[in-house]
Formats: C-alpha cells, structure tokens, sequence
C-alpha cells in the first residue's frame, strides 16, 4: 500500500470513530476527546521507543512500575521534556478500558501525572496543562459515569485500532498528519470558530515558502498568532529540520488552541526543547522580545478584530508601534499585527502575513501606516489569492510580504485570484499554482495580467494604495467583436428584410387588386 493510501485509510478510519463515537455530543465540542486520545497514544509510544533505544530485549509496557529507578526518571524528563510510568502507557489503558469502572479518574490522574512529572524541569511550562481540555468527567461525555466511561473506552479502543505501523517506519509524520487531518476537517465543519485558528495545509505552504525563500539557514521561526501551530509545522514540513536552527515560537490568546499547539509539536517530533508556545495578547503582552529578531515570520492574524488601540496612550511609545506615528484603528487591529511582525523580523529575514484585503487601500490610520511601511521600503511584494480559501470565510485574502533587506524600492503586485481548483466546499492552491507565484515571486518578472512591479514614486502618487487591482490589469474575458464582421452582417440582414417588406407588399397588393 503506498503512502498516499495508508494515509488516506488511516483518516478515513479517524474520522468515522471521531463520527461514530460522538453521538450527540457537538462535533466541535467532542473534537478535544478524540485529539486528546491521538495525543495520550502518541507520546506513550513515542516515549516507549526512547527507553527501549531499539533493544528488542525490552518491552517497556510490561515492565512493573518498581523497576523504574529515579535515575531513569530523571534522565528521561531531561531528554525528552516527560515521564510515563509503564502502568500509565496508551496500550495498558486501552486493553482494560472496555472494563475499567474507574477509566474516565483513571485517565485524569495519569494525564496529572505526565503533566505534573515535569515539574522543576526546563520543560516544565511545555508540559503544564497540555491535558487541561480533555476533561475526562465532563458532561458532554455522559451524565453518569457509566456513561462518560463508555464513551471514553469508545474512542480509546477506535485509536488503539488505528494501525500507524512500527514507530520508526514513518509513524511520527502518519501520527502528524492524521492530527491534521482531525484538526482541518473540524474547522471545515465548525464555520467561522473554526477557521480561526487553522490555516489550510496548501496556504501554509505557499506561505512558508514565502517567509524563507532562498535563505539557507535561518535562526528560527516565528507566528505571532499561531492557532494550532500549522503554520510552524508547514515550514519544517518543507525544509529540513537542520535548515531552522533554534526552533519555532508562537503565540496564541485562545488557552485550548494554545494547546492544540503544543501538542501538534509533539505530534510532528519536535522536541521541547526545540519549540516554544506562549500564551497570550500578542498586542498588549508580547512574548519573544529577548529572543527576537527572527529571519522567518509566518503568520495569519484574525481578521479586522477590536482591540484598545488609541484608548490605551502608552501604546503609541511602543517600539512596535511608535515609528509608524500612528495606530491602526480600535475596531481593526491588522495593521498591529503587521507592525508586530516587522519589529520582530531580523535584517536578512522575511515575514509573510496573511491580511484582509481592506487594509490595502483604506485611508485615515491605515493609509498613513501603509506610507510608514513604503517610505521605509518594507514592503516586497502583496499577492492577492482566490476566494474560499479558508474555512468559516468565503473572502478572497492577500498577503503581505514584508523585507528589511531589498536592493530595490519598488514593489510586486501579484493577482492570483484566478489560480485555484474547485475541492468539496472550498478552494485550494495546487502545487502548480504555488510554483508559479514563486516562480513569478522569485524573478520579480512581470507577467500580464498577473505580475506587475510598481516604482516607489507611482505608488506614493496613488496615496499609498497597496491594493493589487490597482496595478495588475484585470484580463478582459469579453468576446472580441469584429466591427467590419458585424456591419456586414447587418447589412445583409438589412437587405433580407427589405426583400421580405417587398414581397410582403406585392402580396398585399395582390389581395387588395
């Protein structure tokens, strides 16, 4: 079976246990149980395979818990940031589970445990609270207990089931992409709350491609509003791990995506030590500020959302804000995020920032923050996208990608509203698509009607619009008339009836006579 189709398989048999088992409880809702349960089984095996070290020997899951010595604890925990006990393992819960009265205490001590095993340790605050959503005495699960542990056993078993294959045959990257695939096909189905937090697999793509292109090495990576962490994971996806030094950052306000986060950098083997997650206000209580500047940004900020802006006086002597002399507006927040992202970019870096289209070319704050960042010569290139590439919203996004190291001041524009191909209820970039934007990306080649370069002066003569419709000529798809063609036609037309009037006539003269 190749991979495509043991892929496919596999969340195929993901979703129907994640439809199968949830009853009446809201998909939205039950999404944390069956995410968490892919979790809890992924790191015990993960952590399995670190302590038998490929000695076939051992089989750690049926060790007794004595035998595990506090040298082994301790070792453990600093390597790989945890400790699970070999009673507290995925497998040994999942072979009782059917008939475990205790499951649902059961699993919340242990997930207690693993959290609490951390403690004192580096890896203490990439652990804490990774289990906080999967409320194990939860009412959606059930009103009894009897209940909440058959429903509980229901989704253990359906993940015990999953054949992922032995550990080192490609398991991390199926384990990782089925928690996408849980994670995208929740969104699709959620509306609005559920694109919120989660950037489609091709974007992700196309924009992490975007933020290091030909930079053989960078620092680390960095998304000021993470979501679930796709972003990140999309630029290890496409780049060898090597090629990101120290890791990948984010920040996110929302506590359940925060973990959705952490976990999806376990899920991708990205160790704790290796990624740092905080959450937080991005705005008012930015994390990173020591560790920054960063040589790759990628993000996907929520869309024209309220924030204090102009109500709080401090902020304007920000270091984030204060060059632009001006805030972005108290009811649209994007341009905060961009400023954001720009004070974090290092000098040899790129940030690529999806953005509503609006902030291009409206005026009062937004028109003098968008001078701030043309007069500076920060901005490289904006591409305008399809519509309905995202889940919960139909709009057709752009993104903004911002350079602190050009040679040039002129800008891109690039339309690529038109390449997209039609998928189930959205949109998606193929990779042709995306290899044409980078292509067109990379030359600064002007191409009709779909790439155009506009000098620093044209564009502070139209007020600083950054719209791409502004540049890039649309393609007139009206059918080409032939003027010398038509008059023809017409006149023989013309004749046509003047013949018929005749005949018609004689006729009537011919009656009348």
């Amino acid at each position: 079976m190749s991979n495509l189709q043991q892929r496919a398989e596999l969340q195929s048999q993901i979703w129907k246990i994640a439809n199968d088992v949830r009853g009446s409880v809201d998909g939205w809702d039950f999404k944390q149980f069956v995410l968490g349960t892919l979790f809890y089984r992924f790191i015990s095996e993960n952590f399995s395979a670190y302590i038998e070290a490929d000695d076939d020997s051992i089989d750690y899951a049926s060790l007794a818990d004595l035998v595990i010595t506090p040298e082994i604890k301790d070792d453990a925990i600093k390597t790989k940031g945890y400790f699970i006990y070999p009673s507290q393992l995925f497998v040994n819960i999942a072979n009782t589970a059917n008939d475990n009265p205790n499951l649902n205490t059961d699993l919340a001590a242990i997930f207690t445990a693993i959290e609490s095993s951390a403690n004192g340790y580096p890896s203490e605050l990439d652990i804490k609270g990774l289990f906080a959503d999967f409320d194990t005495t939860s009412n959606r699960l059930g009103n009894t207990v009897k209940d909440k542990n058959t429903r509980l056993a229901a989704v253990i078993k359906g993940v015990a089931g999953l054949k992922f294959g032995s550990f080192h045959d490609n398991q991390i990257d199926l384990f990782g992409d089925a928690y996408e695939f849980l994670i995208s096909n929740y969104a699709a189905n959620a509306g609005k709350s559920g694109g919120e937090f989660f950037t489609p697999q091709h974007v992700s793509k196309l924009i992490a491609q975007l933020a290091m292109h030909k930079q053989t090495s960078v620092n680390k990576i960095y998304d000021p509003a993470c979501g679930s962490g796709s972003l990140l994971l999309q630029a290890k996806k496409h780049f060898d791990a090597h090629i990101i030094e120290d890791g990948f950052f984010g920040q996110e306000i929302n506590h359940t995506t925060y973990n959705l986060a952490r976990m999806n950098m376990f899920l991708h083997n990205i160790n704790y030590d290796k990624f740092n997650i905080a959450l937080g206000n991005t705005l008012l209580d930015p994390h990173f500020g020591g560790d920054k500047p960063f040589d790759a940004i990628v993000s996907n900020p929520p869309y024209s959302v309220n924030w204090i802006g102009s109500d709080d006086p401090t902020l304007i002597n920000d270091d984030r804000f204060a060059p632009a002399g001006v805030l972005a507006p108290k009811s649209k927040a994007d341009f905060a995020f961009v400023l954001h992202s720009l004070s974090y970019l290092s000098s040899k870096g790129r940030a690529a920032i999806v953005c509503f289209p609006g902030i291009f070319y409206r005026g009062g704050a937004e028109q003098r923050i968008r001078q701030y960042l043309v007069d500076n010569n920060f901005v490289e290139t904006v591409i305008s996208l399809a519509p309905n590439l995202f889940y919960g919203t139909t709009i057709a996004v752009n993104i903004l990608v911002l350079s602190k190291h050009k040679t040039d001041n002129r800008i891109q524009f690039i339309d690529a509203s038109e390449l997209f191909k039609k998928e189930t209820n959205n949109n998606i970039l193929t990779d042709e698509h995306i290899a044409k934007i980078m292509q067109v990306f990379d030359t600064k080649r002007e191409v009709d009607y779909f790439a155009k370069c506009m000098d620093y002066a044209a564009i502070a003569e139209n007020g600083y619009n950054l719209s791409v419709s502004s540049y890039v000529v649309a393609k007139d798809t009206r059918e080409v008339i032939d003027i010398t063609q038509l008059n023809a036609e017409i006149k023989t037309t013309v004749a046509k009836i003047d013949c018929l009037r005749a005949d018609i006539d004689a006729i009537i003269a011919e009656i009348e006579g």
